[in-house]
């Protein structure tokens, strides 16, 4: 078996090749712990980032004396880890166009359509059951967008009226409509 370099058991046997295993097995798990706690990386890509840091270092050539091999690894590695996060910065996972595809209308589908009218004649039924004045003062701010000062302004009700006529109507509601769908459930 062999590679571009010659044959394995020579390149076994390669200086170069054994002082890259001693610090492989000596700054792998150094290098692992600065790219999780100082990086930001999160911890699917550590080993992924930490060997890119051994891949580099391979890269170079024979000739290069590297004196301190502590600092010169950990400069591949925060060169790796901000090459990372440059990346990581530009790249989009998905294109959101496709999720407006998977969205449908309420009616579109049978069983939405069914479901979606159901609850829409719970809500009318009571809404219809309110008292007129709470009706009127929710209809004309859900319906027509009024804030409570037109509210008060088109009905002469004081502010303090209106915020207990919608107060209420929308407590009933919500009794009325939680009642509505536990006896909806018992029927089916």
């Amino acid at each position: 078996m062999s590679d571009a370099r010659g044959d394995v058991g020579e390149r076994a046997q390669d200086p170069r090749d054994g002082r890259l295993i001693s610090w492989f097995q000596r700054w792998r798990r150094p290098i692992r712990y600065w790219l999780s706690s100082r990086s930001s990386v999160p911890a699917a890509e550590i080993d992924d980032l930490a060997q890119e840091v051994f891949l580099r270092l391979l890269r170079y050539s024979d000739d290069i004396a590297i004196d301190n091999p502590q600092s010169y690894l950990f400069r591949i590695a925060s060169n790796v880890a901000n090459e990372w996060r440059e990346r990581a910065q530009r790249r989009q996972p998905h294109d959101n166009s496709w999720l407006e595809d998977l969205q449908s209308a309420p009616g579109a589908e049978p069983e939405n359509a069914v479901a979606y009218g159901r609850a829409r004649e719970h809500v009318q039924a009571a809404v219809q059951r309110l008292p007129p004045r709470q009706r009127e003062v929710l209809l004309l701010h859900v319906n027509e967008g009024l804030t409570y000062k037109q509210i008060t302004d088109r009905l002469g009700l004081s502010p303090r009226i209106v915020l207990r006529d919608l107060t209420r109507a929308y407590s009933q509601l919500r009794t009325q409509l939680n009642l509505e769908d536990l006896e909806d459930m018992d029927q089916r």
